[in-house]
């Protein structure tokens, strides 16, 4: 069998050896530690963002950041629809009640014209035929797959109605929007450093804000709640949300990669753009006005109306059968089971997505041939 070609490995450059090295010289093994501490002085330089903790995830870190902006049961909070469901799984940890928004064309993020359409409607009370009226507490736009979302329309509503934003930059380290770094535009910023990002920490995330009060709070309640005592004492209820020393070692060797890792992705979007985009039936998301992608994954949307009948299913048996790994595009909140009956703002564009997308391989470590041989096997599809 062919050698597996993984949708998007981790790619360890070196760097990180000494880090974690320099953990078990001192015994830094337990979690937190100057790791963690160095890993957010580099975030903080990355973001531009004056305040920075490192987290087990970016689930965790969404999660505390609802809990900082005061969301409670039977809340609304506002949520990208075209993401993955981590974006929306902690609206529902807190008992408050998602409301889905569509993706606009130019991006496939977060619309700004049925964000506020979405709002309008929770503040008159007209979403869920309850007749309860009130305003959102939170908004959560994504920049999936590295795009910057449209932040300064985005912003501007929530200005306008007075809801802060928790941005959920998991997807997007390296990239920038009017020259300011994803994560850098709303109260809140997510980062994740899952296995399969540009920037790994094996696991682990970041939460990223202006607001020193915020991210104290936040740092306390990721460790547990525990109040300054000798023993453990605990006024109120924490979480285990804490970044290991080891994990953020490995972050730091990352991050000083960044750049390199960013050029690579593009790079590989540029390779498959000039050998696949001329095909009729086949369409690359162009790089948006203002916007600098890191392009974390290459997405295709395959039209079978254009392919003769080839959609992005038959591309990705094709490629699995190669040993090639590949993956639809992310099936829409407001299509998943658990949120079928959750409120839904928008006229089915991220759920066209879904159909016709495809995730191609994209890590850094690929090389030309195997690029090539990707391009080989969806080129088989349509010659066959």
């Amino acid at each position: 069998m062919k050698e597996k070609i993984w949708l998007s490995p981790p790619h360890m450059g070196g760097k990180e050896q000494k880090y974690i090295n320099e953990a078990f010289e001192t015994n830094w093994i337990a979690p937190l530690g100057p790791n963690v501490d160095g890993m957010e002085s580099d975030l903080i330089r990355i973001t531009e963002k004056k305040y920075a903790l490192t987290l087990n995830s970016a689930t965790s870190a969404i999660h505390l950041a609802l809990i900082i902006l005061g969301v409670k049961q039977g809340d609304y909070v506002i949520c990208q629809d075209f993401t993955f469901c981590a974006s929306a799984n902690p609206i529902v940890y807190l008992g408050a009640s998602p409301v889905f928004v569509d993706s606009e064309k130019d991006t496939w993020n977060m619309s700004p014209a049925y964000l506020e359409q979405s709002i309008l409607a929770c503040m008159n009370g007209t979403i869920d035929g309850n007749g309860k009226a009130q305003k959102p507490k939170a908004i959560i736009p994504v920049h999936l797959y590295g795009v910057p979302a449209k932040m300064d329309e985005i912003m501007a509503i929530a200005h306008k109605y007075e809801i802060p934003v928790i941005e959920d930059a998991a997807e997007a380290i390296g990239s920038t929007f009017l020259n300011k770094p994803c994560g850098s535009f709303g109260e809140l910023g997510v980062l994740s450093f899952n296995g399969n990002k540009i920037i790994t920490t094996s696991a682990g995330g970041a939460l990223v804000s202006d607001n020193e009060k915020y991210i104290k709070h936040a740092r306390f309640l990721s460790t547990q709640a525990r109040d300054q005592a000798p023993h453990y004492q605990h006024s109120q209820v924490g979480y285990n949300y804490r970044m290991s020393n080891i994990n953020a070692g490995i972050g730091r060797g990352q991050l000083e990669v960044l750049q390199d890792r960013v050029l690579k992705r593009r790079q590989n979007f540029e390779f498959y753009k000039q050998k696949l985009g001329d095909i009729k039936g086949f369409q690359f998301l162009e790089e948006p006005k203002n916007a600098f992608s890191n392009r974390w994954l290459t997405c295709l949307l395959v039209n079978p109306s254009e392919t003769n009948g080839v959609d992005r299913e038959v591309i990705r048996l094709a490629l699995e059968k190669e040993n090639i790994e590949s993956r639809p595009l992310w099936k829409p909140m407001h299509l998943q089971p658990i949120y079928e009956n959750s409120p839904y703002f928008g006229e089915g564009f991220s759920a066209e997505l879904f159909e016709k997308g495809l995730c191609l391989p994209s890590g850094s470590n690929l090389s030309d041939e195997d690029l090539q041989r990707v391009v080989n096997a969806v080129l088989g599809c349509i010659q066959d």
